[in-house]
């Protein structure tokens, strides 16, 4: 019997009644070889396709800056590292605190017998900031050394003393890879407004992120004012209710794309150790004694203190009385009220009557409005009575007084730590007797006024030295941002199906390459 030929491919008409007949006539080889070729036909198209689907603009994360700020107070020196993305916010880096530093040592204006250490002891913050900004960017690190009081005091009791000490620091910081904007005595006003920047910021009453994602203003009425009291000034700085009226007086910002004017004022020697130093005075000349009894003090409290050191301070105008010999002893009475009063010796209101724009000493000041947080060593006196949950003013005042009436062995006994330290000078045994009457003498505060005035530990977590933030928020205004890098992307799952049906489309011909080569052929 003879074997049926197979029709060839080419001989299979195109007439509809012979398409049966041509798929008949192929082989199985030649079936599979043409379904894996039209299989990577279409995964080819359906992949043309998606390459052609319209990619849509990507942001790419900015870059982080960073910035150093060394806060040179009276008592300490304090290194702080600050971070923002490039991009800022409206004009305005969103900045955020990368590292903390206490230098080791005591404040620059310390060092008047040798002043290249005052610049030497800064070196062991600055490498451990450096660490954590990536080389590249060291060039790109703008730093600033910000001295207050107590250097301004040194200024004003020896302007070569200060001089060397910051061409020392100077020279130490110029040294850094950093690009450093200089050491400068920063003036009073400055520290007070600048502080206001943090303590609103840190509050969100500048600039918040809302629930939308994205980050908003809040309403001007938001804002507070700031009570700033350091070791040798206290600053208070608020946004009045009218027009400031002593220019040299005024701060303003633009921050987040809006304008500020700010009252800021400082009273040098109003600080708290200063002031301890000018009571201490006032007392020693109007009772001149060996034992000096200090109401201020708590009972029971006794201690000796050099007496040349007290009136070699610019705050101090008067001479030791001749009689006296080098030490005094000083022992505590406790007697909130005589102290009261002894405190109320310090400040001039005499000079503001008939003013209404008047605080002391003739110091202009406007009408005091809306809420105020004090911090500093405002927060750290009444955190220590744990006077720092918005308690009212007559609270605070009913506190105060029932404390400084109390024995000190009392003390010691119920405050674990008051002891060791009083002994190392931090006045737990005088402390909050003296720090609450300097807020009414400074501001006017009470409950009878108006404003209130708050000690909190949100201001706190911002305000351990308050100025610096505020210093580095208004800098990033004069560095220029850098916009997002842009990039052209489509969505994960369009992206994924590209790759699959590309993946599936080089199967496809590796496949029928590999049936043409091999397979058909045998």
């Amino acid at each position: 019997m003879r074997t049926p030929q197979r029709v060839p491919l080419s001989m299979c008409p195109g007439a509809r009644g012979t398409s049966t007949t041509c798929a008949m006539g192929l082989s199985r080889k030649e079936q599979v070889f043409l379904a894996i070729l039209g299989a990577s036909g279409v995964s080819g198209l359906t992949a043309l396709i998606l390459l052609l689907v319209e990619a849509t603009s990507v942001l790419l994360p900015t870059d982080i800056k960073f910035g150093i700020v060394f806060d040179a107070g009276s008592s300490h020196t304090s290194l702080f590292l600050y971070q923002w993305p490039a991009d800022k916010e409206n004009g305005t880096g969103v900045v955020s605190q990368a590292l903390a530093c206490q230098v080791e040592g005591p404040g620059i204006s310390s060092y008047t017998s040798n002043p290249a250490q005052a610049g030497e002891s800064l070196q062991g913050c600055l490498e451990e900031a450096l660490v954590l900004i990536p080389e590249a960017q060291h060039r790109k690190t703008p730093m600033f050394l910000g001295a207050t009081a107590g250097m301004r005091l040194l200024r004003q009791k020896n302007s070569s003393q200060a001089r060397d000490i910051f061409a020392a620091v100077t020279q130490v910081l110029g040294r850094s890879p950093v690009d450093f904007w200089g050491a400068e005595l920063l003036a009073g006003q400055d520290e007070g407004a600048f502080g206001w920047i943090t303590v609103n910021y840190g509050l969100g009453t500048l600039v918040k992120y809302s629930f939308t994602g994205e980050w908003i203003q809040p309403p001007e009425e938001t804002l507070v004012g700031a009570l700033d009291m350091g070791g040798a000034s206290t600053q208070i700085t608020f946004v009045p209710g009218g027009p400031i009226l002593d220019k040299s007086t005024q701060a303003d910002f633009r921050l987040y794309g809006s304008n500020y004017s700010v009252y800021t004022h400082s009273y040098l020697c109003f600080g708290r150790d200063q002031m301890l130093s000018r009571l201490l005075v006032g007392l020693v000349q109007s009772r001149p004694a060996a034992l000096l009894r200090h109401p201020c003090y708590l009972s029971g409290y006794q201690t000796t203190l050099a007496l040349a050191p007290l009136y070699e301070s610019p705050c101090v105008h008067t001479a030791p009385p001749l009689s006296l010999p080098q030490n005094l002893t000083v022992e505590g009475t406790g007697n909130p009220g005589a102290c009261v009063s002894a405190i109320r010796e310090l400040f001039n209101f005499s000079s503001c009557q008939g003013q209404e724009d008047c605080a002391f000493d003739g110091i202009y000041q406007p009408p005091l409005q809306g809420k105020f947080y004090a911090f500093s060593n405002f927060y750290h006196t009444f955190h220590f009575l744990n006077l720092t949950s918005g308690q009212s003013l007559s609270t605070v005042n009913t506190t105060i007084w029932e404390f400084c009436q109390r024995p000190w062995k009392l003390v010691e006994t119920s405050y674990p730590g008051a002891g060791p330290l009083a002994a190392r000078g931090t006045t737990v045994a005088s402390g909050p007797c003296t720090s609450h009457p300097p807020a009414e003498g400074l501001t006017g505060f009470s409950e009878e006024t108006g404003p209130s005035l708050e000690f909190e530990s949100r201001v706190k977590r911002r305000c351990g030295h308050c100025w610096t933030l505020g210093y580095m928020l208004n800098l990033t205004g004069m560095i220029p941002a850098d916009a997002p890098a842009q990039l052209w992307a489509v969505s994960y799952g369009v992206w994924v199906a590209k790759v699959v049906f590309m993946v599936l489309t080089l199967v496809a011909v590796v496949g029928a390459a590999l049936v043409q080569l091999f397979w058909l052929q045998d």
